[in-house]
């Protein structure tokens, strides 16, 4: 056999590689060795230095070994190779637009792997490569860089939060979004920082500042981006993290295939390794949860921030977005408003001219205007744009989509400022409830469940209905004024101090029917009752049992007069008067007059779950005030909100039809059996088939011997083999599994 022949630079690469190998088993001993290699690499950086694009092919293939030589034992001869950084930096920043493609990608991965070897630090590689990721041509050595840094960042706040290196990457990002407004280079500043708030990695109020400038830019593409975060990039965040909780390893499957396999090197490696990886989740889910707030709650100053956004992108008319992107940025500024409960009475005006039936994409308008809304904003400001709404969108020469839209869309404004609607306009409204339209009758009996909960008054009586009326002759039902608030305190708290008193009823109940002769022995510190002010009637005397009747005529005064009352008030009015003033008075002074122990805040949490359950199965006692005025605060609204009672009663297409029937089926590139599916699924949990699968398939002349002898067998024969079976089987088998 002829002996293949080696290439002179096939003998250079093997060399550097044994070389490689046996500088990291004995530095000491192969320092000359190396010397001549780094005298090597000097001579042929400088060639590469001062003419890059004359060398050639071979001298690139070796120049990029001898600079993955160098970096791989960088941190073994540091004397030697302290000026080994700066080489890298210089050639990148001057040549870093002409050098060969694989030669370039060896410099930056020397880069990050000195980084790795603590050569450089953090701070030194990301000042070198952000300023060349903006200002390269090239699409795949920014992608590569964008990676690097990205990766950089995680490992450099993975064990603890580096906030010099954060600050500092901050600072950079910070600087390249206001220095030029009108460059697209803030794209990369926009990426990086939504990348590392969707990993956790910045969490704090700083990222959201770099953001907010990117929103002020004057480029369209780094406005979109700024906007784009605020509104998804919590959202994002969440999905990352139950993606991550999501990937959870079979410790019993991978026990199981260590032991029916062949034991090797590689699967008990395997095996530590998902070891590990599970040791890693149960340290990560008994760890503290880190309070993530939301990058639209850490916004520093949102009035002076909503009012430039809105001044500079919607309200100056010498602006050229496109509509979409004037929808997010109207999304954003509505949702800060709604949110923050901002002030800023032009973006009200401003959304007149667009609320016709005719405008593109009017229901997202709709819904911006709903989340601009909140118990603060003036009722004369918001009432112009409901009557605008209710005669463009609310007639009977509307279309019914138009019609349902028109009306849900004022009720969602109503939700959050019920004073932004007048007498007559309600009615006209409610009325439209007789219409043979679905659609449009949800949202009419929509809009009036609506009223009866928070302004009843509003309504004519024959459209309250019974709590609604009870609750305005009781007094329970108020009217609220404009700017009045809800005064702040423990949530349920009301619930455990009803509790408690039941409680120390039934104490007081329990003690009495224990007691002899009716009397008990009640402490007085505990319930608050002093047991000296009760009188205990005797049996001797007649007159001092039961009631003692006073008559009227026995009073000094004269009478006074009842009050008259209507014939359909309850009968006792005057009773839930009287409880209403008294709950008002006595409010809740459990929370200030005492310390609530663990177990009574564990019972507040139960008293508040059982409250909730009540709610959601419909009970008439529960309010629902407060949760319909809170209504879409965190989330937002949608146009898919405004437009759903128009859907109502609609018949889907065939398409929609299939699509919804296929949408909780698993996607299947062909038609399969279901012993196939079976199989497949089996496959992939990683169990294997039965001894009669296996028989199925085993060849034919393989299994003629074995049957051939089968028949030979005698009686005898075949019921010892029976018996071994039987045996064998109650042992647990071969593997003795059993046993």
């Amino acid at each position: 056999m002829v002996k293949r022949k080696v290439a002179a630079l096939e003998k250079v690469e093997a060399d550097l590689v044994s070389l490689q190998y046996k500088i990291r088993r004995d530095p000491q001993s192969y320092a000359q060795e190396f010397y001549d290699q780094w005298l090597a690499y000097d001579a042929q950086r400088q060639i590469f230095v001062s003419a890059p694009t004359t060398a050639s092919n071979d001298d690139v293939k070796k120049f990029h070994d001898l600079v993955d030589l160098v970096a791989h034992v960088a941190d073994l001869y540091p004397e030697l190779t302290a000026p080994y950084p700066d080489h890298l930096k210089e050639l990148l920043n001057r040549h870093h637009a002409v050098l060969n493609s694989e030669l370039r990608e060896k410099v930056v991965g020397s880069l990050v792997l000195i980084r790795r070897k603590e050569v450089i630090d953090s701070t030194s590689l990301l000042t070198t490569l952000f300023p060349i990721l903006i200002s390269t041509p090239s699409k795949t050595l920014r992608s590569l860089l964008y990676g690097k840094i990205i990766s950089d960042l995680r490992e450099s706040n993975s064990k603890t939060t580096n906030h010099r290196l954060n600050k500092t990457i901050q600072t950079v990002l910070h600087n390249l979004v206001t220095s030029d407004r009108t460059s697209t280079k803030g794209m990369w500043a926009t990426r990086i920082t939504r990348e590392l708030w969707r990993r956790q990695i910045w969490t704090d109020a700083k990222p959201c500042d770099v953001m907010k400038e990117a929103c002020l830019s004057d480029n369209e593409k780094v406005v979109v981006g700024g906007v784009r975060f605020f509104l998804g990039g919590d959202k994002e965040r969440e999905e990352a993290e139950d993606d991550s909780s999501d990937e959870e390893i079979d410790v019993k499957r991978v026990k199981h295939v260590g032991t029916i396999n062949k034991k090797t090197k590689k699967r008990a490696k395997a095996m530590e390794k998902a070891l590990d990886k599970v040791k890693r989740q149960e340290r990560k889910k008994k760890a503290p949860h880190p309070l993530n707030f939301s990058a639209l709650h850490l916004i520093h100053d949102p009035q002076g921030f909503a009012e430039k956004l809105f001044q500079k992108h919607l309200q100056n008319t010498k602006n050229k977005f496109t509509l979409e992107n004037k929808l997010l940025i109207l999304q954003l500024v509505t949702r800060l408003v709604g949110l923050h409960k901002l002030t800023i009475l032009s973006l009200y005006s401003w959304f007149v001219r667009y609320l016709t039936p005719k405008q593109e994409s009017v229901t997202s308008f709709l819904a911006s205007l709903a989340q601009a809304t909140h118990n603060l904003v003036p009722p004369d400001a918001l009432e112009p744009l409901v009557i605008k709404i209710a005669n463009e969108f609310v007639s009977e020469a509307s279309a019914t989509e138009v019609a349902a839209a028109g009306i849900n869309a004022i009720r969602e404004v109503a939700i959050r400022q019920p004073l932004c609607m007048s007498e007559t306009l309600l009615q006209d409204l409610v009325l439209y409830q007789r219409s043979k339209d679905k659609g449009v009758v949800m949202a009419a009996k929509g809009l009036q469940s609506l009223y009866r909960e928070v302004y009843p008054e509003l309504l004519q009586k024959k459209y309250r209905g019974k709590e609604a009326t009870m609750g305005l002759r009781s007094g329970e039902t108020k009217q609220r004024k404009f700017g009045e608030e809800d005064a702040g305190g423990i949530e349920g708290i009301e619930l455990l101090e009803q509790w408690k008193e039941e409680q120390k009823k039934a104490k007081l109940a329990a003690m009495f029917a224990e007691g002899e002769d009716g009397e008990a022995k009640i402490d007085v510190d505990d319930d608050g009752f002093n047991s000296d002010e009760w009188e205990v009637g005797s049996e001797e005397s007649d007159s001092s049992g039961g009631w003692i009747n006073v008559s009227d005529d026995e009073d000094d005064g004269p009478a006074t007069k009842r009050p008259r009352m209507d014939s359909d008030a309850p009968q006792l009015v005057g009773e839930d008067e009287e409880n209403a003033i008294f709950e008002a008075k006595r409010m809740s002074k459990l929370a200030t007059t005492s310390i609530l122990t663990p177990a009574d805040l564990l019972k507040l949490q139960e008293l508040r779950r059982d409250a909730n359950v009540e709610k959601a199965l419909g009970s008439k006692t529960a309010k629902r005030k407060k949760e319909l005025i809170q209504r879409h605060i965190d989330e937002g609204v949608t146009a898919d909100d405004i437009e759903m009672p128009a859907n109502i009663g609609k018949k889907s297409t065939k398409e929609e039809r299939l699509a919804m029937v296929k949408d909780g089926k698993p996607l299947r590139e062909e038609h399969k059996s279901t012993q196939a599916i079976r199989k497949s699924k089996k496959e992939a949990l990683g169990k294997s088939s039965t001894n009669k699968e296996k028989a199925r398939k085993k060849n034919f002349l393989m299994t003629i011997g074995k049957a051939r002898a089968k028949n030979k067998r005698s009686l005898t024969d075949t019921q010892k083999s029976l018996k071994a079976h039987v045996a064998k089987a109650k042992s647990g088998g071969r593997r003795k599994n059993g046993a």
